[in-house]
């Protein structure tokens, strides 16, 4: 069997309900659906053979970029065995060297050809990929979801769902106050802080100790994950498991935050993290730590999803899955079958393969317009809207605000 052509399907996506994104969506913003304000991205690749299997693969890490760097790599791929997929990731990897190796545009590009891979892999065997990752080790994934209040909170406990996450900075401690008060200690609840650049490690601290009467699952991105010793600092300072990852590609980015034991959860992007090669050493890094695997996927499409599934399928350390469960309507209609969601937990697959593929024609529907986005209205401290790295100072009370003194 021999790779014969690689082909991309770049889309702009909507606005999810239930994250700092939704910006576009919110009253007053005059921008809703696949605005311009949604600024989301989904690329898919297909790799096709000439025994007539195609692999479906999704990449991230600034999809409009990388869809280029896919079809700089794709030269490398014609004619070669698509089921050698260690020998082509190298073969990727080594070929990036010139343009640097650390950066998740290279990282997104590799991570869906190696996905596509993995798939032509098992169709070509008859067997679902978590069969080629080592086997099942369980049938289903526990999903958490997203909720700024109470009543999000709620719904997704009446939905099965037994974990949440909250996010943000702004008024963080008495959201979370209600929503655990809310829902009660049946559910577990965790807090992002997103890390911008300008939380510093004292106000990360001071958060966190506030946060820890709520009995967190996690505390993600407390800081700026690429500041290892401002984490270090936050690791030292508080009694609370903290999670961080979806930022970094690849193991050699990630693997100080594991060898420091600065988290006890690890959250690599599925879509950026060099595809399922890379996920499985990530995995086997994080076990022999005792770290466990919880991907990021909240900005992600329905096959990088797919692909999540499988790995937490097979590896021993798996913790959940991010879900954005009430994500943009037409999210399902761009693939031939949603995952299969039951009280709160994702269905492993049985198909050859990830068991998915796009809908071509309905992906075409929504071609892409713009992949980057007004980021500081996720943090915005008060009407200034100040972009992230002039903002050197948010008001420090809005994070307390309304909480209990």
């Amino acid at each position: 069997m021999k790779i014969t052509g690689v082909r991309t399907f770049l889309m702009q996506a909507g606005s999810p309900g239930e994250t700092a994104w939704s910006a576009a969506g919110r009253p007053g913003s005059g921008k809703t659906g696949a605005s311009f304000g949604s600024s989301r991205n989904w690329l898919f690749v297909k790799i096709d053979t000439d025994a007539g299997i195609t692999g479906i693969g999704e990449c991230s890490g600034w999809p409009r970029v990388v869809e280029t760097a896919v079809k700089d790599l794709a030269v490398l791929l014609i004619g070669e065995d698509p089921q050698d997929i260690e020998r082509l990731w190298q073969k990727l990897y080594v070929a990036q060297m010139g343009h640097g190796l650390t950066g998740v545009v290279g990282a997104g590009a590799i991570t869906g050809l190696d996905m596509a891979l993995w798939d032509i892999k098992g169709k070509a065997l008859g067997t679902p990929v978590w069969n080629l990752l080592g086997g099942r080790v369980r049938d289903r994934i526990r999903l958490y979801g997203h909720a700024s209040t109470p009543a999000k909170a709620l719904s997704l406990k009446a939905r099965g769902y037994t974990a949440v996450k909250a996010g943000g900075v702004a008024g963080t401690v008495a959201k979370v106050a209600a929503i655990r008060d809310a829902v009660g200690a049946e559910m577990d609840l965790m807090v992002d802080l997103h890390g911008p650049p300008w939380l510093t490690p004292a106000d990360a601290i001071a958060m966190g100790r506030a946060l820890a009467p709520f009995n967190l699952l996690f505390l993600e991105d407390p800081v700026a994950p690429d500041n290892l010793d401002a984490f270090a600092r936050v690791r030292d300072a508080l009694d609370l498991p903290l999670a961080a990852g979806e930022r970094f590609a690849t193991i050699w980015g990630a693997r100080p935050l594991i060898e420091r034991e600065l988290v006890d959860v690890i959250q690599p992007d599925t879509g950026r993290f060099g595809g399922l090669s890379q996920l499985r050493k990530l995995a086997a890094m994080a076990e022999a730590h005792h770290i466990t695997v919880a991907p990021h996927s909240g900005s992600l499409g329905p096959v990088a999803e797919f692909a999540a599934i499988h790995l937490l399928a097979a590896i021993p350390n798996a913790l959940m899955l991010e879900r954005v469960e009430d994500d943009w309507p037409e999210r399902d209609t761009v693939i031939t079958a949603p995952p299969v969601i039951e009280a709160g937990h994702a269905l492993v697959p049985t198909a050859p393969g990830l068991g998915v593929d796009i809908d071509e024609a309905a992906v075409a529907r929504f071609p892409s317009r713009r992949n980057v986005g007004d980021a500081a209205g996720q943090y915005e401290p008060g009407t200034e809207r100040e972009h992230l790295y002039v903002q050197t100072r948010f008001r420090r009370s809005r994070a307390f605000e309304g909480s209990k003194p």
